[in-house]
């Protein structure tokens, strides 16, 4: 995260700088996982699955390489996610997640080359393999807010509770 300093000279970032709840700066470094997911896994609910066996609150996707046999992207602006048959190549993947929501986007691409991203919604299961870098960060909580601006579930970043 900025500190809220550096983005005092960004108009547009003084308009949400407000509703960020700015951590102190964070001291510890961030825990590293490594993953592997298997043919025919599904990806969202896999790692729905691990964080919350591992009472994760602050996580994001550092690195994802491997490939899906099936995507679902929701396209901008689109109410609802569009299927897409692999195998599929994953080309990037990035994102928040937590114990109690996650907050991803994929781009893919096929067997001509021909790449498409979006949010990854529905299922998205694994062809041969997924590896993943996923960095924890033991002093955040991320939680979802409604926002009345967008009147979508936002993201908002907290200390957790117990940290310095």
């Amino acid at each position: 995260m900025l500190p809220l300093a550096a983005l005092a000279s960004n108009d547009t970032a003084k308009i949400h700088t407000a509703k960020i709840n700015p951590l102190s700066p964070v001291t510890a470094a961030p825990r590293v996982h490594f993953l592997r997911l298997h043919p025919g896994d599904l990806l969202l609910e896999s790692l729905e699955r691990w964080a919350q066996e591992h009472s994760i609150d602050a996580a994001s996707i550092v690195s994802a390489v491997g490939s899906l046999k099936r995507a679902t992207l929701r396209f901008a602006g689109q109410a609802r996610g569009v299927r897409l048959e692999g195998p599929l190549e994953v080309v990037s993947l990035s994102g928040t997640l937590s114990k109690d929501s996650h907050h991803l986007h994929a781009s893919v691409s096929d067997s001509k080359g021909v790449t498409r991203g979006g949010h990854l919604t529905g299922e998205n299961r694994v062809y041969t393999t997924l590896e993943l870098v996923i960095g924890v960060y033991p002093e955040a909580k991320f939680l979802r807010e409604k926002d009345p601006d967008t009147g979508y579930l936002e993201w908002v970043v907290m200390p957790r509770k117990g940290n310095p």
